[in-house]
């Protein structure tokens, strides 16, 4: 199994924390590969942070660049175990529920990432894997205090495929274009 470069671009934000200093108060988070364990850390973080964007990035070996996800679907992985070897007995996340639309401006995204010279395109399957399930109690507000106005998932590609440091930098633009989309939406609505 390749390694999955998002745990080192997630480091690379963290280190940027100061960038964006005037816009946010940035917080980074590599979550467990792990069914039973991530419903649990987001209401941690939603009762003890409460944030208002959460941008989650995940591995896509599939990917041949920037792949923003438009939609979390209600469906788990059949026999396919986490890092614990859990794997859950239902094939929906809930019982009761559709889809979940990602609430980032991804048109935005898109647009700044192309600037940059940037591969990127539209997927409207984040899997049915931890990356999906995360996206989608993110974006479902399932998890205790944990319900961002403003959420969604970015599939990053093999390292091979982009590199690092394009990727934090893509990284870095799309944490950019959230917290100014997120003013304006915040302004709009005093």
């Amino acid at each position: 199994m390749p390694v999955n470069p998002t745990e080192a671009l997630v480091e690379e934000l963290a280190a940027q924390k100061e960038r964006f200093a005037h816009l946010c108060d940035l917080r980074t988070e590599v979550f467990p590969v792990d069914y039973r364990a991530l419903p649990g850390r987001l209401e941690d973080i939603g009762t003890g942070f409460g944030p208002d964007i959460a941008i989650h990035f995940g591995l896509s070996l599939r990917a041949t660049g920037i792949q923003l996800e438009r939609k979390a679907r209600n469906v788990i992985a059949e026999g396919k175990p986490d890092d614990t070897g859990h794997i859950p007995q239902s094939r929906h996340i809930r019982a009761d529920a559709g889809d979940v639309d990602s609430s980032l401006p991804l048109e935005e995204i898109s647009d700044a990432l192309q600037a940059e010279g940037l591969p990127v395109g539209f997927s409207d399957d984040a899997g049915a894997y931890l990356c999906n399930y995360l996206f989608y109690l993110s974006g479902a507000h399932f998890c205790t205090g944990f319900a961002p106005s403003m959420s969604g998932f970015i599939h990053m590609p093999p390292s091979a495929v982009l590199g690092i440091e394009k990727m934090a930098s893509a990284a870095s633009t799309i944490v950019d274009v959230c917290c100014r989309a997120w003013c304006r939406q915040a302004v709009l609505s005093d």
